[in-house]
């Protein structure tokens, strides 16, 4: 009965709305990361891998949520380089990051290579499933970290930040196939994804030496490309369609 009576009010469901909308947003990346990750898995263990990959998402969070106090301390030095001092999370940002832009950067790589590479790549391509879950449970703590100090500077109610978490990976479990899906069947889409990492990946690194990049440039840069390759999508796809066209043309026009 506590726990319901948190959202009695007006305001508490305002602060729900807008946490749930936030958490969302901050979530984006790691949807792109459990993308990726999970192409590397046969096509039947795929959905499995994003639900329970963004079931530790969510539980990540919770876990982080339920532990403030020992969350708390992560903000505070544990040793210095010259007059600056590194906390607990400036590691967990500094070498997520690090792993991120390994991650990403390797995909990259492979995305880019030529086709005897490509082929040989294709026949160990597929990954461990316990792996993959084992790597998007590491990058879920660094991800989460960002998502619980936002959840944390909105909202005084544990209760507020837990039941908008549940809601924030629903909607991302909701959409995770139809992202991946498509991510998977546009390699430039897929190369987009990755670019975006690599920026994340950076900018995790930046923030553990207390460099500040505000994350809205990023995402309203992520936004700008993606509706830009969009474009292009669409209009490879009607170029396509009007050369298919010319051959039958032409075969008329030299009958007639």
């Amino acid at each position: 009965m506590e726990f319901l009576q948190v959202f009695t009010t007006p305001e508490a469901w305002i602060a729900l709305a807008t946490l749930a909308m936030l958490e969302i947003v901050l979530g984006i990346d790691n949807i792109i990361f459990i993308t990726v990750l999970v192409d590397r898995l046969p096509k039947h263990q795929q959905q499995k891998g994003r639900i329970i990959g963004l079931g530790l998402a969510m539980g990540t969070r919770i876990l982080l949520l339920l532990s403030l106090s020992w969350m708390m301390g992560l903000v505070e030095p544990i040793f210095s380089l010259g007059d600056m001092g590194f906390s607990g999370r400036d590691l967990i940002l500094f070498f997520g990051g690090l792993f991120l832009l390994y991650k990403a950067s390797s995909e990259i790589k492979e995305l880019m290579s030529g086709p005897e590479e490509e082929h040989e790549q294709a026949t160990g391509k597929k990954s461990s499933f316990m792996m993959t879950l084992a790597q998007i449970a590491v990058i879920d703590i660094v991800f989460s970290l960002d998502s619980v100090i936002t959840a944390v500077g909105m909202v005084k109610e544990v209760e507020i930040m837990i039941v908008a978490i549940v809601i924030a990976v629903g909607v991302m479990m909701f959409a995770a196939k139809a992202i991946g899906d498509f991510v998977t069947a546009f390699p430039s889409i897929k190369m987009l994804a990755l670019c975006f990492l690599v920026i994340v990946g950076a900018v995790l690194v930046a923030e553990s030496f207390e460099i500040h990049i505000p994350k809205g440039y990023i995402y309203g840069a992520m936004g700008f490309s993606l509706i830009v390759e969009l474009f292009n999508i669409r209009m490879r796809k009607n170029h396509h369609m009007e050369a298919c066209d010319l051959p039958e043309v032409g075969g008329h026009n030299a009958t007639a």
